[in-house]
């Protein structure tokens, strides 16, 4: 156990400075059994009142690293997967270099016109595309649900790809697609649809994130995309410092 003492002459409350040590310890894998010390361990091991611990505790819930759970009680939500915001990734290499397979199931590859999309990547309603929808699965479990939507008249031959161990950037490149660069993102919590939910696994009123994404090279949109992504799988971060914030989504409203 790694307990740094509270310093009770700093001007930050107490309940901040344990919150900020409680996560240090779990950043650093102490608790790797998932457990987190009781109420009654943390008013002992960190000499404050039990008032002290509820508000640090209240506020490690509110940000999702903690949760409740019947017969455990406090425990530690681990995310298994981490992906910076404010960086164009690519969800099959994110999940690969941890050491995990990732694969998809192909729910519908087919030619399609869709309204939404034509607007994002500013073409005619009536404009074909490639829409791609997979269940993308981190090892044996499912992860995200991805539907992608892209130009007809550069995207034909992805019509014929085998998208079970595959990224779509990769096979865009592969075939000479304009392939994005760069873009933005619009990350907000969501209950997902029933069909949805079961493809994913969930439990009926548990949250996931939802992503839209509008690819780009050299300025053009190329690329419309949706995904649902488990929130007890993956967890996106942002870097900030004091002269501005990194990692900022930038959606166009």
């Amino acid at each position: 156990m790694s307990v740094t003492p509270l310093d009770r002459d700093h001007p930050l409350p107490l309940w901040a400075q344990l919150e900020a040590d409680l996560r240090r310890r779990i950043d650093n894998g102490e608790f790797e059994d998932g457990r987190f010390p009781t109420d009654l361990n943390l008013t002992t091991d960190y000499e404050v009142s039990r008032h002290t611990v509820r508000e640090a505790i209240r506020q490690l819930n509110k940000t999702g690293m903690l949760k409740r759970e019947r017969g455990r009680g406090t425990v530690i939500n681990r995310s298994e997967f981490e992906q910076p915001l404010g960086a164009l990734y690519s969800l099959f290499q994110s999940i690969e270099a941890t050491g995990t397979d990732q694969t998809s199931e192909v729910l519908q590859l087919d030619v399609v016109t869709d309204s939404i999309a034509a607007a994002h990547l500013e073409l005619d309603e009536d404009t074909e595309f490639v829409l791609l929808v997979r269940l993308r699965r981190a090892g044996d479990a499912p992860l995200a649900v991805d539907r992608a939507w892209v130009p007809l008249t550069y995207g034909a031959p992805l019509l014929d790809v085998d998208w079970s161990h595959t990224a779509l950037y990769t096979e865009m490149r592969r075939i000479g697609a304009p392939t994005p660069t760069a873009g933005w993102e619009r990350l907000a919590p969501v209950i997902p649809a029933p069909a949805d939910r079961a493809l994913l696994e969930l439990r009926s009123g548990v949250a996931a994130f939802s992503l839209e994404r509008l690819g780009t090279l050299d300025g053009k949109p190329v690329e419309w995309r949706t995904t649902l992504v488990r929130g007890d799988r993956y967890r996106f971060v942002s870097e900030w410092s004091a002269d501005g914030v990194a990692g900022t989504l930038r959606p166009q409203s």
